[in-house]
């Protein structure tokens, strides 16, 4: 059994909190360091939680820091379009050699999870100081874990159907809303060998990610996103022949194209 601690890193845009009062205010030094805290207060020795920002170099993402990471959560809002298409194709591979991404909120827009998605990953959406509960509708799944039924979000952005996302493999939780609306706000997906966990909670106007029972359902997504650091590959197509049908071989891509290899 691997007893080493879980290597999270919590990225963020950090993009709200410096240009706006109010939500400085009420994340004084950003949302993924309170979300670092709650992942830190629960879970205790069993992660390394570190943070980085949009505008740290290369995002912060960088491909030493992907190779060392288990389990990467993710929020932007303001900025998707800066985000770099070299980075994101980082991300993107390291997601398919197994490490987990918790996507969180606003960043069901992010250009990484619409890439593992494969459609737009648009939602209706109305900011006006909404209750929110979190209802669960698969209490045996371990992200459900020690959370009350409903989670009651006093202030919160609506988030409502449709949600333009694939049929998701597990649905953990439910969202409704003041005016009626309800939301798939706790879905799990994988790509390839890694775990995808959405969690939609957490408009940067209101003081969702000091919420424990919020900060419950993260701690546990991370705990179950992780991956096994030793079984770390993309999946690769390999030969496997009779008589040694469970060692593969000898794959090393298509035919090249004749005209190329030509010149």
């Amino acid at each position: 059994m691997n007893d080493a601690p879980i290597r999270v890193l919590v990225w963020g845009e950090n993009r709200h909190e410096r240009a706006e009062p109010h939500v400085a205010a009420i994340y004084p030094d950003g949302m993924h360091n309170a979300i670092r805290r709650g992942i830190e207060d629960r879970l205790g020795a069993r992660a390394s939680v570190s943070t980085a920002t949009l505008d740290d170099p290369e995002h912060g993402l960088t491909e030493e820091v992907l190779a060392a990471t288990d389990v990467l959560t993710w929020w932007g809002h303001a900025a998707h379009a800066e985000v770099s298409d070299e980075v994101v194709a980082r991300v993107h591979r390291h997601v398919l050699s197994g490490m987990g991404l918790l996507v969180l909120h606003s960043g069901h827009w992010s250009k990484i999870f619409t890439r593992l998605m494969g459609t737009t990953c648009t939602l209706r959406w109305r900011s006006e100081n909404d209750r929110e509960l979190v209802w669960t509708v698969n209490p045996a799944h371990p992200i459900a874990r020690g959370v009350p039924h409903p989670i009651v979000i006093p202030a919160q952005e609506m988030y409502g159907e449709q949600f333009d996302i694939p049929t998701p493999d597990e649905l953990i939780f439910i969202s409704s809303f003041t005016g009626g609306e309800v939301f798939r706000s706790g879905c799990t997906f994988r790509r390839g060998n890694g775990r995808i966990f959405y969690f939609s909670p957490g408009d940067q106007d209101y003081p969702v990610y000091h919420h424990p029972d919020v900060l419950q359902v993260i701690s546990n997504g991370v705990e179950w996103a992780a991956g096994d650091p030793a079984r770390r590959a993309l999946p690769t197509l390999l030969r496997y022949e009779t008589g040694d049908f469970f060692n593969g071989h000898d794959y090393r891509g298509a035919m090249p194209d004749q005209e190329t290899e030509a010149r």
